[in-house]
């Protein structure tokens, strides 16, 4: 990097206040997911904010910090003051309660993620290496300023987790589940060993963006279901049939051919199993109609429907979010679950709808790889695999710094021997 250049940081109280073309056109720098991350593009972002979702008033409060050389965005984060710690998905309830009893106040805390969304991905965008350092030692200096308590950057890519460290923030470490197209015995059958500790879901099982060589991909969901051990392929059958034989069939519709009463249908499902759980929804009717309207190239929604002709009725959604090609919008390369909601009980359709149904979709269209989102270990039993997901943490107080410090140290070895314990029970068949 030039060190003459003179770059000026600018604080902005909006999403809006970012052009967004040279937003988008920074995430498209970005090497993690090919700098086609759909949850940090301007347009996501930016319908949080409009659509009340994420604002002031629900205790998310924007900070976007900027990087500038001249007139050009050189490095930019997504950041949110909280005075919660919902809907974020790494869990520091406990720091929180630490502070209370000490009586020192946790809230206000700097967040730097997309709001309700814990998808990894870059968080940190910037032209190159050392404009990220920059960007993370410029978070921390004004957290300083504003004496803020700590600064928190979730769900971060290689890239963002290698600049925090360099700036001495500190790594926690959390547990997904990820669907590959290829079974790993059969990467690893066709390709040099992975390196010893190696996860299911690492790098070293992966083929590089674009997924596995063609020859490699499930054929169908019949040769996916194969690649299984006997009992575990046997549980997905038998749960695949209490579906049918209830009735139900499934649609699906990608982009601008999900219409309008789709949405609508979505939303009233989405809506209704939030309040069934005893929850009011994060995400209001309008965030949605705002992705319809401004980023519909990027969600695959399925619709569950019983009965048959003119008695067809819809009683159950899933919708999924898509990374695709920026030359062609139907070429999809990656499949995040992310809602789902039903109007009528049916033994096993939350299973059907939100990993059979996208899983069948992703083998017949060539992605590679679907992300189960957050927790959920019984998602392994599904052919959905271990994976580690990183986070970055700055605490202002010395004393609790140290203290978590030496929390992270023991939690990371709790994921470390979790991560093995899981990675002895792989659905799929043993060579």
């Amino acid at each position: 990097m030039n060190e003459k250049i003179d770059y000026v940081i600018r604080v902005l109280d909006s999403p809006l206040e970012v052009n967004s073309a040279d937003w988008n056109a920074l995430l498209a720098l970005q090497s993690a997911d090919g700098g086609l991350n759909p949850f940090m593009k301007h347009e996501y972002l930016a319908a949080m904010h409009q659509s009340g979702s994420a604002t002031p008033t629900t205790g998310w409060t924007p900070r976007f910090i900027t990087l500038w050389d001249g007139d050009k965005l050189a490095a930019g984060c997504a950041l949110y003051l909280k005075d919660h710690s919902y809907g974020e998905y790494v869990f520091d309830h406990a720091w929180a309660n630490a502070y209370h009893q000490h009586g020192l106040p946790y809230y206000p805390k700097a967040l730097v993620a997309p709001p309700f969304t814990p998808v990894p991905g870059p968080r940190l965008l910037a032209r190159n290496a050392a404009e990220r350092v920059l960007l993370v030692k410029a978070l921390i200096a004004w957290c300083e300023e504003e004496k803020l308590s700590s600064l928190h950057v979730l769900f971060s890519s290689d890239e963002d987790v290698k600049a925090c460290e360099e700036a001495g923030m500190m790594l926690r470490h959390t547990v997904q589940f990820h669907w590959s197209n290829v079974a790993p015995t059969l990467v690893a059958s066709r390709t040099a060993l992975p390196p010893e500790g190696a996860n299911f879901g690492s790098a070293a099982l992966r083929e590089p963006r674009g997924g596995p060589s063609e020859n490699c991909l499930f054929k169908s969901f019949d040769d996916f279901l194969m690649s299984l051990a006997q009992e575990k392929r046997k549980k997905i059958r038998q749960e695949r049939k209490k579906v049918l034989e209830a009735g139900i069939t499934f649609r699906w519709a990608l982009g601008k051919d999900i219409t309008s009463s789709d949405w609508d249908f979505f939303y009233q499902c989405y809506e209704r199993t939030y309040y069934e759980h005893g929850n009011a929804p994060y995400l209001s009717r309008d965030f949605f109609q705002r992705m319809q309207d401004t980023m519909p190239e990027n969600w695959l929604l399925f619709v569950a429907e019983h009965g048959e002709g003119d008695e067809k009725q819809k009683i159950a959604t899933s919708l999924i979010a898509v990374n695709v090609s920026p030359t062609i919008s139907t070429d999809v390369l990656t499949a995040y679950g992310r809602y789902w909601g039903a109007l009528a009980r049916v033994d096993c359709l939350h299973f059907e709808a939100c990993y059979y149904q996208p899983l069948q979709w992703c083998i017949e269209h060539g992605v590679a790889s679907f992300e189960g989102g957050a927790q959920g270990e019984h998602k392994m039993a599904r052919a959905l695999l271990p994976v580690k997901t990183a986070s970055a943490h700055w605490l202002a107080h010395p004393s609790f710094a140290d203290a978590i410090e030496r929390f992270l140290e023991r939690e990371g070895s709790g994921i470390h021997n979790y991560m093995q314990e899981l990675e002895q029970r792989s659905p799929f068949k043993q060579n």
